[in-house]
């Protein structure tokens, strides 16, 4: 077979490279403080792909956020950073940014209004690697609960520490409980 025919994985045994493989799904209905991914396979996979959808907060508007575990223990402190910018449909756009924060932004501030919620995903780099930092990538849509705006926002975070990551929790970082969420983390096989 050329070689080209076998660079394009049309010889037998070679690996489904990027392939997506599900690891868990999770959905919340009720009021439940957070979702944790206890069992990532962070020593099989590089790079991991979180999905989300439906996302709505149980009392007034909020918006979820994403902290990791180190070798089973939660990092809470004010170690995190991110940079997103945001977009309205109405033309508004805006960046946060921080270098000290306790968790990763993630979404829309969607309210409690039936149809107003926040889907996205999340692309999560290297965390089975101790040798590395954790990298976020992030796109979410939503309606902004203030002007009913479509809102559209992207961004990066990091956990700037060498360490193992091994489980990943969504929640908000207010303190308020999530009303409904559907979630599912994949590992991109040969990452």
């Amino acid at each position: 077979m050329p070689l080209g025919a076998a660079r394009f994985g049309l010889l037998g045994g070679v690996a489904d490279l990027g392939k997506l493989e599900l690891i868990e799904t999770q959905s919340i209905t009720s009021s439940t403080p957070s979702m944790i991914f206890s069992d990532i396979q962070e020593s099989t996979y590089n790079v991991h792909f979180l999905t989300y959808n439906n996302f709505q907060p149980v009392t007034s508007a909020d918006r979820l956020g994403l902290r990791f575990f180190e070798n089973g223990v939660e990092e809470t402190a004010s170690v995190y950073q991110y940079a997103n910018q945001s977009n309205k449909a109405s033309g508004a756009v805006s960046e946060v940014r921080t270098t000290a924060d306790n968790h990763i932004r993630l979404g829309i501030n969607v309210g409690t209004t039936t149809g107003n919620s926040d889907s996205g995903y999340i692309y999560c780099y290297n965390l089975g690697d101790s040798s590395k930092f954790s990298f976020t990538t992030i796109h979410t849509t939503g309606i902004y609960y203030i002007s009913s705006d479509f809102t559209m926002e992207f961004g990066s975070g990091v956990l700037p520490q060498a360490s193992t990551v091994n489980q990943i929790k969504l929640f908000i970082p207010t303190g308020n409980n999530i009303a409904n969420l559907q979630a599912s983390l994949y590992g991109i096989a040969e990452s």
